[in-house]
């Protein structure tokens, strides 16, 4: 991501939600985007998962520059390459967990017997093996992230974005989700972390800060045992 800027309202009333962002993260890192709200780090996220596109400079990702593509395009790419987790878990309420697992998988036109093996097995990585058939509403917030989980990773995809995946979580739930995360990370795939609670960036192996739209500082926290 090279001078990559987002600007609403261009003109005297212009907001600049990104102002000359330029960041690199390399295949299998554990990185950690922080800032208050408004800072600007959901919108990089958006742009780094191809939810959205930057008015003006170069994004890159596996290769390809993807800032102007359209898009059908973009949305080929967040299929394949891109696993999100929100804060809000976005499950659809009448889908049972293996259900919405499966969402992602049906999109990718995955026949019904190969999505269901799958998703079931992606539930069964999260520890929700004997929950798989309840609804969101019979399940605490924790399981319910945990199967947020479970369908940004049944397509296997090499990149992870979770945007504050903690944050409507009590102390222990949110633990064990950032343990699921760092498991993931430890095989292999890129996972960006966005929060506002530096306690949960220090889990990292590089944290970003960034203010006003700008990064401010990127600091490399070499851990062991965490």
């Amino acid at each position: 991501m090279d001078e990559v800027y987002k600007i609403y309202n261009p003109g005297i009333n212009e907001v600049r939600a990104l102002d000359g962002v330029t960041l690199r993260i390399e295949k299998g890192e554990f990185i950690a985007i922080v800032g208050h709200s408004g800072s600007g780090k959901s919108t990089l996220m958006n742009i780094m998962g191809c939810l959205d596109t930057p008015t003006s400079g170069t994004y890159e990702l596996s290769g390809e520059k993807v800032g102007n593509l359209k898009e059908s395009r973009l949305s080929e790419i967040r299929n394949r390459i891109i696993g999100f987790v929100f804060q809000n878990f976005n499950l659809i309420p009448s889908l049972s967990a293996i259900e919405n697992v499966e969402l992602p998988l049906l999109y990718k036109g995955m026949r019904k017997e190969m999505r269901h093996r799958i998703a079931a097995e992606a539930l069964e990585r999260v520890g929700l093996k004997d929950r798989m058939n309840h609804r969101p509403y019979e399940l605490s917030g924790g399981q319910q992230q945990r199967v947020a989980v479970a369908r940004a990773i049944a397509a296997k995809p090499p990149i992870i974005l979770a945007d504050e995946p903690t944050g409507n979580l009590d102390s222990k739930s949110g633990k064990e989700v950032l343990e699921l995360l760092k498991e993931l990370n430890a095989e292999g795939r890129t996972v960006v972390l966005i929060t506002h609670d530096m306690s949960i960036a220090e889990q990292a192996g590089r944290i970003i800060r960034i203010c006003d739209g700008r990064i401010i500082g990127s600091d490399a926290e070499q851990k062991t045992g965490t």
